[in-house]
C-alpha cells in the first residue's frame, strides 16, 4: 500500500487527463500541521504546489486552465481529509520556455545564449 495515496492518485489523474509534459507535485502538509484548521487530521496529504505543463492549456486562460484541474482533482477536494489547499502554476510549453528564458536572463545569462540553448 502506497504512503501518499492522495499524491499518487493527482498524478495519475493529471497524467491520464492532460499528457503533461512537465508535472511537479509538491506536498507542503508539513508546512501546515499547525494551523487550527488541520488540528485533529490525520492525513500528511492536505497541501499541495502543483506545476503543470501542458498543451491541454493552450488558448484557455488561468481560471479556466485551474477549473480543468480541480475538476480532475473533485474527488479528493471533496473527500474528508482530502486536499484542503491547492496551489496550481498551470502553463503551455510556450510560456515554459519563456518562463526558463526570464530566469536564465535574471541569472545573467545572455538572452541570445539562452536562445542557444533551447533544445
Amino acid at each position: 500500500m502506497s504512503t501518499t495515496p492522495v499524491e499518487d492518485a493527482v498524478r495519475l489523474k493529471i497524467t491520464e487527463a492532460l499528457k503533461p509534459s512537465t508535472l511537479e507535485i509538491h506536498n507542503d502538509s508539513a508546512l501546515h500541521a499547525h494551523h487550527k484548521a488541520m488540528q485533529g487530521s490525520v492525513s500528511k496529504e492536505t497541501h499541495f504546489r502543483i506545476v503543470i505543463t501542458s498543451e491541454a492549456f493552450k488558448s484557455k486562460m488561468q481560471p479556466a486552465r485551474h477549473r480543468m484541474v480541480y475538476a480532475l482533482l473533485k474527488e479528493e477536494l471533496e473527500r474528508s481529509g482530502g486536499i484542503h489547499a491547492l496551489e496550481l502554476k498551470t502553463r503551455t510549453a510556450e510560456e515554459e520556455e519563456r518562463q526558463v528564458a526570464r530566469e536564465k536572463a535574471e541569472q545573467g545569462q545572455p538572452i541570445a545564449e539562452v536562445e542557444n540553448n533551447k533544445g
